[in-house]
This record gives C-alpha cells, structure tokens and sequence, in this order.
C-alpha cells in the first residue's frame, strides 16, 4: 500500500514539476551568470519551492474543509487542472500554468534574481504541483500515508536542485529536441493519470455510474 503510494506520488510529482524540462528554461534565464551564482539561485528557488509544497502537504486538507470543498469535487477540478497541464507538455507549449508567461518570460530576463520569480514560483511550486500536492494529501496529517508524499516530494526537490545545477551538461547532452520529446512522454503519463482523478471525482459524486 505504502509502495503503491510512493511510487503513484514519484511519478506524478516527478511528471508535474518537470525537473528535465525545467533545465532548458533555467538555462535561458541565467545565461549570463556564473556557475557559481547559477548555483546560488538553483538552491534558493528549489528551497522556496519546497517551503511551499511542504506547507500545502500540510495544510492543504485544512484549507480545502475552511473552502468547505470535498474531496470529490476538488480531484475533478484538479483532475481538469492537471489535463490542461499536460495538454501544453505534449504541444510543448507555455501557458502559464507551469512555466511563466511571454511578459513574465521577458520580466524575468531582466531580473538578476530569478530564485523566488520565476524559479520557486511558477516554475517549480506552480498550480500544477500544489494541485498535485492536494490530491495526494487525503490521509490524516500524523500518519504513515502523510510521511510518504513528503518523503517523496522532498526526493523530487532533490532531482530538480541536481537537474538544476547540471543544467548546462543536461542541455547540451539532450538539446532541445531530446528535452522536448522526454516532456511529451511525460505529458502523455499525465493525461492519463488526470483522466483517472476526474473519473475517480465522479464515481463519488455519481454512484450510479460505477454499475453501467
């Protein structure tokens, strides 16, 4: 059950915070920096990013019962939010929705820290990831299924600071193209797997359906 969770939780943090993805963007971004200032805003922005995500695996469930908002509701909401995501991942397309926006893109060229906008925000703690983060959230706060998506998000965070910091070998290695077809796979994975919580929302809402 635990190894369920875990590896269900891996795959979609992992698929929705992009850390290959991200590399490419970060690059373009801090171009014009030292390898050692690079490193600098890669470990700030992915312990801001964190910072976040932890709060909402903490207090996401309180939030959503203050919004009075049931489970049900929210993996469909999610479920959409999510399909949206991974429908720019597989156009290879940016919305806004995990990546900034052509203005906030041309804001944050200007920018000489990148680390809090647009690295921990949208980048990597984006509606996609805190939407995410809300869904895997649905067990007790002291509990053994709680400890296991954090344990799981701070091993993404990780894998997205190690990405980040070898972010010029990644890209030359892969280049655009590589980057580009490992995000459609992975949008691929999300899309079905956003599908499966609007399904799951509506078999709660709707009981019936499961018997046709």
């Amino acid at each position: 059950m635990l190894l369920d969770l875990a590896t269900h939780a891996f795959i979609l943090l992992f698929v929705v915070i992009d850390p290959i993805g991200l590399g490419p963007i970060f690059a373009a971004l801090t171009g014009s920096e030292s390898e050692t200032v690079r490193g600098r805003m890669a470990v700030k922005g992915v312990m801001i990013a964190g910072i976040i995500l932890v709060f909402f695996t903490i207090a996401g469930t309180f939030l959503l019962h203050y919004l009075n908002i049931n489970t049900a509701s929210f993996s469909i909401a999610g479920g959409i939010l999510l399909f949206l995501l991974a429908m720019d991942m597989v156009l290879v397309r940016h919305s806004g929705l995990r990546m900034t926006t052509l203005r906030e893109h041309e804001e944050a060229l200007h920018k000489t820290d990148i680390s809090v906008f647009p690295l921990a925000i949208p980048m990597i703690a984006g509606p996609g990831a805190l939407t995410t983060i809300l869904l895997l959230r649905n067990a007790p706060l002291f509990s053994l299924e709680t400890l296991v998506v954090l344990g799981v998000l701070i091993v993404v965070l990780a894998l997205t600071l190690v990405m980040l910091l070898l972010t010029a070998k990644l890209t030359g290695f892969l280049g655009e193209t590589g980057t580009n077809v490992i995000t459609r796979v992975l949008g691929v994975i999300l899309t079905a797997l956003a599908v499966q919580y609007i399904l799951n929302g509506l078999l709660v809402t709707f009981p019936t359906l499961a018997g046709h």
